[in-house]
C-alpha cells in the first residue's frame, strides 16, 4: 500500500481533458470524443491528453449498473424531437429548456442504434405482430433498428431489451476506445479546482483512491462532470436491513451538484425532485407493469383512483388537462387514496395477467409469465426477493405501490441540474416544413460550447444537466456524446492557456484528507470508537440530515408537505449541521467515501431546500406541496429558479430567469392551453 493512512502519497497529473464519473453520460463522452481526439491528432499530430476517473469500475457504474428491462427513450419513425420536447415539457410541468432537449432528440436513437451494434438484444415486433425477445430476433433474422426493424414498444417512448448486461455492453465501447491506460477506476473525485488567475474557469479536480492511501490532483483544461444524481438524502422508507436499499443508485450523493456549485456553476430547478411510485419494499420498477402489461393500480377497494379522482386534475391547469397527465399529479391522486384511508394501493397483476392471456398462445402465457420475473432480475433482483419471500404469484396475488422518498436528478422524471449552454444550430426558417423546430435561443442559453456549464471549462452531461429530463440511459449516453465534440473544440480552443490553480496541492491534499487526521488526533479520547465528542460518524451525520430532509422539507412522514416557516427551521438546522460536517470521521478509506458523499449530500440538500423556499408555489403538486402556497402559479412562476453558491460567504444566490416555449405546446391538450 502507497504511503501511510496518516501520510498519503499525492499524485499530480496534467491532462487536456478530463471525464469524472463512469455512468452512461461519460461512456457517451469517452466513446464520442476519441472520434474527435483521433481526427485532431491525424490533422495537427497534437496528441490530446485524455482521463477518465471512476469511483467505482466502470463495468458496473452508474444508475444502469444492475441492468434494466427497457430503453425509455427511443423515438424512432412516426414521432419526431419536437413530440419529445412536448412530453417532456409536459411531464416536468411546463418548465425545461426546448433547446436542450429537442437536440437531444435529434440523436438519441443514434447510442441506440450503437447498443444493438454493439451486442445488446432488442426485442423485436416480426412482419406476422408477433414479438420476439433479443436472442429469437436475432435468430429468425428480423433487422436490426437502424435497418427497419421494429421494436416492442412498451410505451410511446419505451422499447424493450434482455438489458441484464446492459452497462457492461456501453462500458466495454468506451473501454475499446480510451483505452485502459487513459481509465483510472475506484478514485473518488471530491472537489473541483477553480483558476487562480480567472475564478470563472475550471482548473482541475482532486479526489482520492478507495483502495489504497492516495491522492489524486489533476490540472486539466476541460473537465466532464457526470456523477449522478442524489440518492438518501431523505429518510428512506425501508428500515433496519433495507436500511441501504432505495430506487435509484444508492452510490450517486449529489456529487455532481455540489461540485459545479462550488465552482461557482449556475444550477437550476433545484427545487425539482422525483417520488416515484414502486412496488413496495422492494422498490421494483413499475413501468412495464403500466405500459407493458397494461397493469392498472387500484386502491384496497379494487378503485381505480385515476378516474375516480380525476376531477382534481382540473385544479392544475394547463397540465391536469393534458391527454397524459404528468407522473406529480398522477401522484397526487394516489396520495389522496392513502391520505383518506383507502390503502394499501395495489397494482392489478392479477386481471392484467389474465387480460393479456385470453388472446395469447399458452407458449406466450408463459414468456409473458418470464417477463413479468425478468422485469425485475434485469434491474431491480430486490424485489424478487419480496415476491419470494412473501409468496407473491403476481398471476393470484397483488403486490403493494407505494411512492418512494424523493430523489434528485437531472436523467430521469426529474429535471434539477446545471445551467448549461444549448445548441448553436438551432433556429430554422419560419417555413411549414419547419414550423416545429425551435426558434432562435433566448439571451443566456447558449455561450458557445455545447453542455458547457457557466464555469469556463466545465461540462456536464445526464443527471447532471438541469432543465432537460426523460433522458434516461440512452439519452444520458448521447448527451455525453454532445458534450464530447463540444470539450475537445474547447480543449483546442484554449491550448495556451496557462492554468494555475487558486490552491496549493498542500491545501487540496489537507482538505481530502480532514476526516482522517480528525479521527487519528482524538481516536484515543474514548475506549469506544464511535462515541466520541471530538468528532461524528458520517452514518451519524447522514442519518441526521435525513431526518432533517423528511421532517421539515417534504419528505415521506409529512406527505411531502411543508411551508415557510418548516423550510425556516430546517434552514436552522442544515447551518448546525454544516458546523458538524467538519468533524467528520474517517477511521478507514470507506468511511472517507462516507464522508465526502455526506459534504455533498449536504450542499444539495440546502440547495434543494433554499429553491423550494424561494419559488413561492407548489410546481409539483404530488412530489411536494407548499401548504402555504398550495397551487401552481403560471403568472408569477412560469419560469426558471437558479441559483448560484458563493464558496467564500457560502452563502447561496436564488433568482428567476424567464422560461420561453420554443416548441408549440397546444398538441399536449385536450384543449388549447391557456398560455
Amino acid at each position: 500500500m502507497s504511503g501511510t493512512f496518516e501520510a498519503p502519497e499525492v499524485v499530480v497529473e496534467e491532462l487536456d481533458i478530463l471525464l469524472i464519473g463512469g455512468g452512461m453520460a461519460c461512456c457517451g463522452t469517452a466513446y464520442e470524443m476519441m472520434r474527435w481526439a483521433e481526427a485532431v491528432k491525424a490533422e495537427t499530430g497534437k496528441d490530446l491528453k485524455i482521463k477518465l476517473v471512476d469511483k467505482a469500475a466502470l463495468d458496473r457504474s452508474g444508475a444502469v449498473a444492475q441492468g434494466l428491462s427497457a430503453i425509455n427513450t427511443y423515438i424512432g419513425p412516426g414521432l419526431d424531437p419536437a413530440d419529445y420536447t412536448r412530453m417532456v415539457s409536459n411531464d416536468l410541468m411546463g418548465i425545461t429548456r426546448d433547446d436542450l432537449v429537442y437536440d437531444l432528440g435529434r440523436v438519441v436513437d443514434d447510442s441506440v442504434h450503437l447498443f444493438e451494434e454493439w451486442g445488446l438484444p432488442i426485442w423485436k415486433t416480426d412482419d406476422d405482430g408477433v414479438r420476439h425477445d433479443g436472442a429469437d430476433a436475432e435468430k429468425e433474422g428480423i433487422p436490426a433498428l437502424k435497418d427497419g426493424g421494429k421494436p416492442v414498444r412498451s410505451g410511446k417512448w419505451q422499447i424493450m431489451i434482455n438489458g441484464e448486461s446492459y452497462k457492461w455492453i456501453v462500458a466495454e465501447a468506451a473501454k475499446k476506445a480510451l483505452g485502459l491506460a487513459r481509465i483510472e477506476e475506484r478514485v473518488f473525485i471530491v472537489h473541483l479546482i477553480n483558476d487562480k488567475n480567472d475564478p470563472s474557469r475550471i482548473a482541475g479536480a482532486a479526489g482520492f483512491s478507495v483502495r489504497e492511501n492516495k491522492i489524486y490532483i489533476y490540472k486539466a483544461k476541460a473537465v466532464m462532470l457526470a456523477a449522478g444524481g442524489c440518492v438518501n438524502l431523505f429518510r428512506p422508507r425501508s428500515v433496519g436491513e433495507g436500511a441501504g436499499r432505495a430506487w435509484y443508485p444508492v452510490w450517486n450523493a449529489g456529487s455532481t451538484y455540489a461540485m459545479a456549485a462550488e465552482a461557482g456553476a449556475e444550477m437550476t430547478m433545484m427545487e425539482n425532485r422525483f417520488v416515484p411510485a414502486r412496488f413496495k419494499d422492494g422498490y421494483g420498477p413499475v413501468g412495464a407493469w403500466f405500459l407493458l402489461f397494461k397493469a392498472k393500480a387500484t386502491n384496497a377497494y379494487g378503485e381505480d383512483y385515476m378516474i375516480k379522482n380525476k376531477d382534481m386534475l382540473n385544479d392544475y391547469p394547463p397540465y391536469g388537462g393534458a391527454i397524459v397527465p404528468p407522473a406529480c399529479l398522477r401522484n397526487h391522486l394516489m396520495l389522496k387514496e392513502m391520505k383518506d384511508g383507502r390503502g394499501p394501493i395495489y397494482m392489478d397483476t392479477v386481471a392484467a395477467l389474465a387480460k393479456l392471456a385470453e388472446t395469447l398462445t399458452p407458449k406466450e402465457v408463459k414468456h409473458l409469465e418470464a417477463e413479468a420475473w425478468e422485469d425485475f432480475l434485469d434491474m431491480c433482483v430486490g424485489q424478487c426477493g419480496i415476491w419470494v419471500g412473501e409468496n407473491v404469484d403476481p398471476r393470484e396475488k397483488n403486490s403493494e405501490l407505494m411512492p418512494t422518498e424523493p430523489y434528485l436528478l437531472g436523467s430521469h422524471s426529474g429535471c434539477c441540474g446545471i445551467w448549461v449552454s444549448g445548441p448553436t444550430d438551432l433556429g430554422a426558417p419560419t417555413t411549414e416544413e419547419y414550423a416545429d423546430v425551435p426558434a432562435h435561443l433566448p439571451k443566456g442559453w447558449n455561450w458557445g460550447y455545447r453542455s458547457m456549464t457557466t464555469v469556463k471549462g466545465l461540462f456536464t452531461a445526464g443527471d447532471g444537466v438541469g432543465a432537460s429530463g426523460h433522458k434516461f440511459s440512452s439519452g444520458a449516453h448521447a448527451e455525453g456524446r454532445l458534450a464530447a465534440k463540444a470539450m475537445v473544440k474547447y480543449a483546442l480552443d484554449t491550448a495556451d492557456f496557462k492554468l494555475e490553480f487558486d490552491e496549493s496541492t498542500e491545501q487540496i491534499a489537507a482538505a481530502i484528507w480532514k476526516p482522517v487526521r480528525t479521527f487519528l488526533e482524538h481516536k484515543n479520547y474514548t475506549t469506544a470508537i464511535d462515541v466520541n465528542p471530538n468528532y461524528i460518524t458520517p452514518k451519524m451525520l447522514q442519518m441526521r440530515l435525513q431526518k432533517i430532509m423528511d421532517e421539515y422539507v417534504a419528505g415521506c412522514s409529512t406527505y411531502y408537505n411543508t411551508n415557510d416557516k418548516m423550510l425556516g427551521v430546517a434552514e436552522e438546522k442544515l447551518e448546525l449541521l454544516k458546523e458538524d460536517a467538519q468533524k467528520m470521521r474517517a477511521k478507514d478509506l470507506h468511511e472517507l467515501l462516507r464522508a465526502w458523499e455526506n459534504y455533498h449530500r449536504i450542499l444539495t440538500a440546502e440547495v434543494h431546500m433554499k429553491h423550494i423556499q424561494f419559488r413561492e408555489e407548489s410546481r409539483y403538486p404530488g412530489f411536494y406541496y407548499r401548504t402555504d402556497k398550495n397551487f401552481v402559479d403560471e403568472e408569477n412562476w412560469h419560469c426558471f429558479v437558479n441559483s448560484i453558491y458563493d464558496k467564500n460567504t457560502k452563502q447561496w444566490t436564488c433568482f428567476k430567469r424567464k422560461h420561453v416555449d420554443l416548441v408549440d405546446k397546444s398538441k399536449l391538450f385536450k384543449a388549447p392551453a391557456p398560455h
